[in-house]
């Protein structure tokens, strides 16, 4: 890019194996900025950081379970020291275990609760002080239209993501007047594999037939609204993206 919009500034996405998060990290980097990856699929991030390096950009691989506390930190730790600072966080890992309430396998809603709620909580909490230290610095929070919609058979995936969206509304108005900007972009049908890891048979076929009636998002759909949202001016603040396909109603 003849110009790019981020140069000089360092990003960390997570979640970054594919998907949402591997379509924002070869955003960011396409306007400039420096990408620390994240992910436990750790193959994958290495060939990502491969195609970001072709293009002409500069990526770091982290090995990263955000569930993890410990992780989170090393994270930031390691792309603070080999990227030279930390501007932008996408907070993107996150898992979809949709089935009912009665007679659940609650191992799900652990694995939901530990991943979209807490690793995200984490990651932010081991970012935040740099990010007020310098008084600048972008927290993008990768939510679902689930944290605004509920629907039968998605009760603890719509709870963590309700989750989501009231922790990082707090967090704004805790940091706003420092420089920081929080935003919450939530995504409605996009076509990645985050349902392919539903466990409950039932509702995996459900999703795959709402999506086959629509076209759906496409990752970079989400990552150019990230992208909209961390290139505003510092006065501009952009709290809240929904973005839904065109066909989708609910």
């Amino acid at each position: 890019m003849a110009n790019p919009r981020l140069a000089g500034k360092v990003a960390l996405v997570t979640g970054a194996s594919s998907g949402i998060g591997e379509a924002t990290a070869l955003a960011l980097a396409a306007e400039g900025a420096a990408v620390a990856i994240g992910a436990r699929r750790v193959d994958r991030i290495d060939a990502l950081a491969d195609k970001i390096s072709a293009g002409g950009g500069r990526a770091l691989t982290l090995d990263l379970d955000v569930t993890q506390e410990q992780q989170a930190h090393d994270a930031v730790g390691r792309t603070r020291a080999d990227l030279g600072g930390l501007d932008i966080v996408v907070n993107n890992a996150g898992v979809m275990l949709l089935g009912p309430i009665l007679d659940a396998d609650t191992s799900d809603w652990r694995r939901m609760i530990e991943t979209n709620v807490l690793g995200l909580m984490y990651v932010t909490n081991a970012a935040l002080p740099r990010l007020v230290e310098q008084g600048s610095g972008d927290i993008v929070q990768v939510s679902s239209v689930a944290g605004r919609l509920a629907r039968e058979g998605s009760g603890v995936y719509n709870a963590s993501k309700w989750a989501v969206n009231a922790f990082s509304e707090s967090l704004r108005q805790e940091v706003t007047a420092r420089g920081v900007r929080v935003t919450l972009v939530e995504p409605g049908a996009v076509a990645t594999e985050l349902s392919d890891h539903i466990t409950h048979a039932e509702s995996k076929q459900r999703v795959k037939e709402r999506v086959t009636k629509m076209r759906p998002l496409e990752s970079s759909d989400i990552a150019a609204g990230v992208v909209y949202v961390v290139t505003q001016p510092p006065h501009v603040s952009v709290n809240e993206v929904l973005i839904r396909p065109t066909d989708q109603v609910g």
